[in-house]
């Protein structure tokens, strides 16, 4: 539940505050008639998203077992990048990312009569690219850990993230968020890690990886899976009491250069040209 939640909270303050820059720079230049467009593709994007998960959760629940084990596999590896890609872009574009969405908000209304529809595309891309990050990760995260407690730390994780960005919009609170992400960020690293691990344990499962099957450890005598905090390591990181030589390595080749390379500084990105001052 926490893994979720944590996740739909980072994924959606992140489109909660695109759409409040948006929403606070049309306001602030004049041109607040454009929310309704603004509006459209935010909703427009959720839509997307929320349909493609259903839809793929529904079509894949009767695949048989091994092709069931490869897809979840496959879908771990798509999470693992999506979140590692989340991890440093975002990293990237923190300093900038406000006058990048001004600057685009700029672009998109200075096209004559298709300025509704280039504002609607350009908030509708900027949020579903969010939202598609969270629908493969939530597919990974499901697929490990079953129950309604995932879907249900979703959904508050989604809820808190919507509170908190009306807040911020309106002044209600402050939040640093240089260090809200920074945290965050190498706590999804050791979840994305934990994935790579599950994924190479779901591709053995599917017949396509059979090397290095050797049980690498076994700490079910120190920390079996079967106790409370077994089980919340399992859910949140992946753990395995007795993971095999080929988990534990894809595990550590993960991690090790995904932790170095975040410990490095940060190139930022340029600053965008000719963006409008408010």
């Amino acid at each position: 539940m926490f893994v979720p939640f944590l996740i739909m909270l980072r994924e959606g303050l992140e489109a909660a505050l695109i759409v409040s820059l948006i929403a606070s720079y049309l306001k602030r230049t004049q041109r607040g008639q454009w929310l309704g467009a603004m509006w459209t593709g935010v909703i427009l994007a959720a839509a997307l998203c929320l349909g493609l998960g259903i839809f793929i959760n529904e079509t894949t629940g009767e695949f048989p077992q091994k092709e069931q084990e490869l897809f979840e596999g496959i879908v771990a590896v798509i999470a693992v990048v999506i979140l590692t890609w989340m991890v440093f872009w975002m990293r990237k574009v923190a300093r900038n990312v406000k006058g990048e969405l001004e600057q685009a908000v700029d672009n998109a209304l200075k096209r004559g009569g298709s300025q509704s529809w280039a504002l609607i595309l350009m908030v509708f891309f900027a949020v579903a690219r969010e939202g598609l990050e969270s629908v493969f990760f939530l597919l990974a995260a499901f697929g490990q850990d079953v129950g309604v407690w995932p879907p249900l730390g979703a959904v508050l994780g989604l809820a808190t993230a919507v509170v908190m960005g009306f807040l911020l919009y309106w002044g209600g609170i402050r939040l640093h968020l240089g260090t809200f992400f920074k945290w965050t960020s190498l706590f999804i690293l050791l979840v994305a890690a934990g994935l790579a691990a599950g994924a190479i344990r779901a591709f053995h499962e599917a017949g396509l990886w059979n090397h290095f099957q050797q049980v690498a450890f076994d700490l079910s005598h120190v920390l079996t899976t079967h106790s409370l905090t077994g089980t919340l390591l399992e859910s949140i990181f992946g753990y395995q009491e007795a993971p095999t030589v080929s988990e534990v390595a894809v595990w550590l080749i993960y991690l090790l250069p995904a932790l170095a390379l975040y410990a490095l500084p940060a190139r930022a990105a340029p600053q965008p040209s000719g963006s409008a001052n408010g």
